[in-house]
């Protein structure tokens, strides 16, 4: 499972750039980095309450 997010994520990076995904927020091909953005802050979430808990 934790092979196949990553994947998944650069998939859906590379789909937007072709065309874009059009989910709020994502309506243009240059807003592919927000895909990436998200993830980095969603990793950053999941160590944090890692390490409080």
């Amino acid at each position: 499972m934790t092979k196949i997010l990553p994947f998944a994520l650069i998939l859906m990076m590379v789909l937007h750039l072709i065309k874009p995904l059009g989910w709020p927020g994502l309506k243009k091909r240059g807003d592919f980095w927000k895909i990436a953005a998200g993830a980095i802050l969603a990793m950053l979430v999941v160590v944090l309450v890692g390490h409080a808990g």
